[in-house]
């Protein structure tokens, strides 16, 4: 199994390439850093959620092996793209759990370890995306930040090897885009 940055690089690349032996390879390796991931994203989530870590990390995986065309970069560039598949799954998810119950009972994420709400209470996740969706209008570098920081757990450095920027850059979009979803999600609330 491979345990560096390099070695996953590589193998990602092998994979993009057309070899399945790479895949045999690198499933172990990224299967148990995405579990994790999702691991600490649905901790996040409201009590009883009926999508568990395992499922959501199946079903990106799944997703991100019908996606052929993908060029890997490297390991960064997987979990960016994992976050952005996450991040849709769970969005999908509260969705359809909204409309099943006709607007009613929607998923509440804990946004209080990420601080992207200023009081401690949960938040909608629907409410989350729409705001994103409209900060991604505004400036959609800092949108991506968003989506690798909390839907795909990256760390600072991760995130910023992912954009291609510094970490400094990546800590001060990071700050911005908080407060920034903070007033667009409490006007939602308030208006």
């Amino acid at each position: 199994m491979p345990d560096s940055s390099h070695a996953i690089t590589d193998l990602l690349r092998a994979w993009s390439g057309g070899n399945e032996r790479a895949l045999d390879r690198l499933l172990p390796a990224l299967y148990e850093e995405l579990h994790r991931t999702a691991r600490a994203r649905m901790r996040h989530e409201r009590a009883g959620h009926t999508l568990q870590p395992t499922a959501l990390v199946n079903e990106a995986f799944m997703r991100m092996l019908d996606a052929r065309e993908i060029d890997w970069q490297d390991r960064a560039h997987f979990f960016a793209v994992a976050s952005r598949m996450m991040r849709r799954i769970l969005v999908d998810h509260a969705r359809s759990r909204r409309y099943a119950k006709r607007g009613g009972g929607a998923q509440l994420v804990s946004l209080e370890n990420s601080a992207l709400a200023a009081a401690k209470q949960p938040a909608d996740l629907i409410a989350l995306e729409d705001a994103l969706g409209a900060l991604e209008q505004f400036d959609a570098r800092k949108a991506r930040v968003v989506e690798l920081r909390f839907f795909g757990g990256l760390s600072v450095e991760e995130a910023a090897a992912a954009l291609n920027v510094s970490p400094q850059t990546v800590l001060r979009d990071w700050r911005l885009s908080k407060s920034w979803l903070a007033r667009e999600m409490s006007k939602d609330q308030h208006g």
